[in-house]
């Protein structure tokens, strides 16, 4: 791949992630919105930011061509709860005190994939992947037992992303098509929900001030544009150095929850993160002697 193109693909990776870890900020404006309503809100200004884009980039064909597919609109389908969940709980754990657990979640993140790479596309894992996999469910296991709790939320966020990620990889859908069908197939739910709160007498949906009426239409900016950006590094650069770019949207997280919004971090949560951290040093260094290892043997045989 040109030299140029590479370049790219990092640019878009970093800008991808750093959007992803900073994204909270965004989210905590949105305070006074219950998550359900910013999750709908998410759903809608997506779709339409996403019908605009295919609109300009003329992408209406692969999505007429994606029609055609049965298994892989069924396959959307899941994948389309599966991100609304994950939208939902991330955006309850910002604006109630659970940035850490946000945080955490997307640092376990890579070690999910690796287990789901193991069941579920028969991959093998080394003997370093198999110690940082132990490490970290080690580090939930101490908090369990010591501390009688669970990190519930992180496991679920990245639980809930990893099997998305997981099922988007075997659809094999391009981002722009599969994100205008995942929010596609969630607006009538968000149409029922629009009209269970205004016949409620709940919202209208605008009867906020006007700046978070404001940042409510900017969701679906919010929500498409690092996602899009992930979707063009991941053509232009190795899967490993995505992989290591992916650690700077918790990292900021982490900040932002310890630094500015001075979210509680007990001993529970620093022996948790401790584990986490030393299983993603192991993980980071694994991929990086293959990374050699696989570089060494082309410029032998060459």
């Amino acid at each position: 791949m040109p030299e140029n193109e590479h370049q790219k693909g990092v640019i878009l990776a970093i800008f991808a992630y750093t959007i992803w870890g900073i994204a909270p900020l965004y989210f905590k404006l949105l305070e006074p919105v219950p998550a359900p309503e910013i999750l709908l809100h998410r759903v809608i200004w997506s779709f339409v930011f996403m019908i605009g884009l295919l609109g300009l980039t003329r992408g209406f064909s692969s999505l007429k061509a994606l029609m055609t597919y049965k298994k892989k609109i069924a396959v959307l389908s899941i994948t389309s709860v599966l991100i609304a969940f994950n939208w939902l709980l991330f955006i309850w754990a910002v604006n109630n005190e659970h940035m850490l657990d946000a945080s955490l979640g997307y640092f376990i993140n890579p070690l999910f994939n690796v287990v789901l790479g193991l069941v579920f596309l028969s991959e093998r894992l080394s003997r370093l992947q198999w110690f940082a996999v132990a490490l970290a469910l080690t580090g939930v296991v101490v908090q369990l037992i010591s501390f009688g709790s669970i990190p519930i939320v992180s496991l679920a966020l990245a639980g809930s992303f990893s099997i998305y990620g997981l099922l988007r990889k075997k659809a094999k859908v391009d981002a722009q098509t599969g994100l205008l069908v995942e929010t596609a197939l969630l607006i009538p739910v968000a149409i029922l929900y629009v009209v269970y709160l205004v016949q409620s007498g709940q919202n209208d949906l605008m009867s906020y001030d006007l700046d978070i009426n404001l940042l409510l239409l900017l969701a679906g900016v919010v929500t498409s544009i690092p996602l899009l950006c992930f979707a063009g590094a991941a053509i232009r650069i190795p899967l490993s150095m995505l992989g290591f770019f992916q650690y700077i949207g918790p990292s900021l997280m982490f900040i932002l929850a310890t630094m500015i919004f001075k979210e509680p971090f007990g001993l529970d949560k620093a022996i948790t993160f401790g584990f986490i951290w030393a299983a993603l040093i192991v993980f980071t260094a694994d991929m990086w002697i293959q990374r050699r290892g696989r570089l060494t043997i082309k410029n032998s045989s060459s």
